[in-house]
């Protein structure tokens, strides 16, 4: 029931930020379990997607989770701009199956130059291929670019230490 027990659903998120916070090192107070991840995703690029008409790329893995693409898609939409242009892919090289850490970072970095990007969206672990990102430098190449870049770790957190 809604205001019963044993688990009232109205009180339902209390129960499980204990176990949450210990799960991704954070304090009780930090975390909050809500919605559905593809939901949070949009919540998030409400704040970091802040697209301008020469700056509007999103820097994505090619083999992002379905439901992670369809939440960049609608937001690249929302915002007026094709999806087809705007999504800019991490693909691997030939041959290869996974993507390497140092053709990412050039890839932000030249995206950098071009002053097109105006975010990187990646996931911690790719869900397809199950390859762990390098997110510290990752991110350090992002930022270092000052791109915004947004992590998506559903994926990670409780399979990655």
């Amino acid at each position: 029931g809604h205001f019963t027990n044993p688990l009232p659903w109205v009180s339902i998120d209390e129960s499980v930020n204990k176990g949450s916070a210990e799960l991704v090192g954070a304090k009780e107070v930090e975390v909050c379990v809500m919605n559905t991840l593809t939901v949070n995703l949009h919540l998030m690029m409400v704040a970091f997607y802040r697209p301008t008409p020469t700056k509007f790329k999103i820097l994505v893995e090619a083999k992002a989770f379905p439901s992670d693409m369809h939440m960049l898609q609608s937001q690249v939409k929302f915002h007026g701009f094709d999806p087809k242009e705007a999504l800019v892919k991490f693909e691997p090289r030939v041959g290869e199956s996974t993507l390497r850490t140092e053709d990412i970072v050039a890839t932000i970095k030249a995206h950098a130059e071009a002053g097109d990007v105006a975010l990187v969206m990646m996931s911690g672990v790719q869900y397809y291929t199950g390859q762990r990102f390098d997110i510290k430098n990752i991110t350090k190449a992002a930022r270092d670019s000052q791109i915004p870049i947004g992590w998506d770790l559903a994926h990670a957190v409780g399979n990655v230490p």
